[in-house]
């Protein structure tokens, strides 16, 4: 598919690079190797397929699974590719012309999710049987379940460090739980319909969720706040993916449409129309430079990202137009604002494919150049921040770890004081019996 432009083209404006056609059936999911130039995609048509980007190779076509795949995902090392499927089961495959596959019976109704831990390590599961598992990839076995969902859980993610888990499902919920202790730790419920997908940014400092009520939320973790609610679709929101730099996020919806969040500016930057019918899959690449996006028209597009090469004082140069005189340098000093209602404007321009009657609309601001020296107070600022974050990163262990010697102290005194209480009672139950056996043995006086 080509595009011709109706107006002055940006240069950090999204290309269309590829299209793979392959499937037969809807794309339910896709997502980029890491190591090797590779696009895996799995389908309702039962297939999963391993796209080589470099365009003289081919491309390859496992088969396996019996029903819908739901999910696929590359191991951060790029050996193994990982789907889930209707079919209860998940498989671990080889990326390879052999397509050679380990099952797991996973579980006991659809499974919704797949995803690797960061280390490649562990696996998280989420499925219609309302439980989150977690499997050993090396042992290729079961390690544990979450269990405090009450309907079906649609997507779980690990934090970027292992040592949490997001899930969502249709009971409306968001959860952390804390890998270590299995325990859900934070319950977020502020949806108005199913959450449909969850994920940490690259930090982990914040998860984002979607939503079939159409709304897209990203909150801070460690203060449980709120910090940006968007409402760009016009229909419920399928997927999403953070670009690597934590700066920009993109969105599928079933309105069909592809949206690019400015996560920086908090606002809608493009909104791309390639699909016909809705758009079930999209992911960046590990390095940011491409967008993939799939959907029920059983097309696979690749994206040049092209808006991302911009660091954050360029993006705050170049878009100056704000609601606060001090505009936040990164996605973790954020606060809430208003919903962000996207509507068409006389002041855009336009980008249409040749022979399609859908097309890309990119709103147009006014700009002006910030002073060099507020840039660069700015930047101190938010070295000054990460500094304050991580020593009270610091100072929450070790009050952890007070609090944990505390309750020990607390124990091993009780436990003392039971044992002396006991060696009481016993000697007090000796004196009774002793006394007893005196009067008992006494001589009596003959009248």
């Amino acid at each position: 598919m080509f595009f011709t432009l109706t107006g002055r083209q940006m240069e950090e404006d999204p290309t269309l690079e590829r299209h793979f056609k392959g499937h037969k059936d809807a794309v339910t999911c896709a997502d980029f190797n890491s190591k090797h130039k590779q696009l895996a995609s799995g389908s309702a048509d039962k297939t999963l397929m391993i796209w080589n980007l470099n365009p003289k190779a081919r491309a390859f076509r496992f088969f396996g699974h019996k029903d819908v795949i739901t999910g696929v995902q590359f191991s951060p090392a790029g050996d193994l590719v990982v789907s889930a499927s209707q079919d209860k089961t998940v498989r671990l495959w080889t990326p390879s012309i052999k397509g050679e596959s380990m099952v797991f019976k996973a579980h006991t109704a659809t499974v919704r999710s797949v995803s690797f831990s960061h280390d490649g390590q562990r696996l998280v599961t989420a499925s219609d049987d309302k439980s989150v598992k977690v499997w050993s990839v090396h042992r290729q076995r079961f390690v544990y379940s979450l269990n405090q969902h009450t309907n079906w859980v649609r997507c779980a993610r690990f934090s970027p460090d292992g040592r949490l888990i997001a899930s969502c499902g249709d009971d409306r919920t968001v959860r952390l739980w804390d890998t270590s202790t299995k325990q859900c730790i934070n319950c977020f419920t502020e949806y108005g319909g199913s959450a449909t997908f969850v994920d940490f940014n690259t930090s982990g400092t914040c998860i984002a969720s979607s939503g079939a009520d159409n709304t897209l939320k990203i909150w801070d973790i460690r203060t449980n706040k709120l910090l940006q609610h968007y409402q760009v679709h016009s229909a419920g929101i399928n997927c999403f993916s953070f670009h690597p730099s934590g700066n920009y996020m993109i969105s599928g919806s079933s309105d069909s449409t592809v949206k690019i969040l400015d996560l920086l500016e908090g606002r809608l930057i493009y909104t791309l129309h390639g699909h016909k019918g809705p758009v079930l899959a999209v992911a960046f690449s590990r390095g940011g430079d491409f967008f993939a996006s799939g959907g029920c028209d059983a097309q696979v597009l690749m994206w040049k990202t092209n808006f991302d090469s911009f660091d954050y004082r360029d993006v705050l140069s170049r878009h100056s137009q704000r609601v606060s005189p001090d505009p936040p340098p990164h996605l973790t000093d954020i606060y809430p604002r208003g919903p962000h209602l996207h509507s068409a404007q006389s002041g855009a321009i336009e980008v249409r494919g040749r022979g399609e009657e859908q097309g890309m609309t990119y709103p147009l601001e006014m700009r002006s150049d910030l002073p060099m020296n507020f840039s660069s107070t700015l930047e101190r600022i938010v070295q000054q921040l990460d500094v304050l974050t991580q020593t009270v990163s610091v100072l929450e262990e070790r009050l952890t770890l007070t609090e944990d010697k505390l309750k020990e102290c607390l124990f091993n005194q009780s436990q003392i004081l039971l044992q002396v209480r006991g060696e009481e009672k016993d000697r007090r139950r000796e004196r009774v019996e002793e006394e007893r056996e005196g009067e008992s043995g006494s001589p009596v006086a003959s009248a």
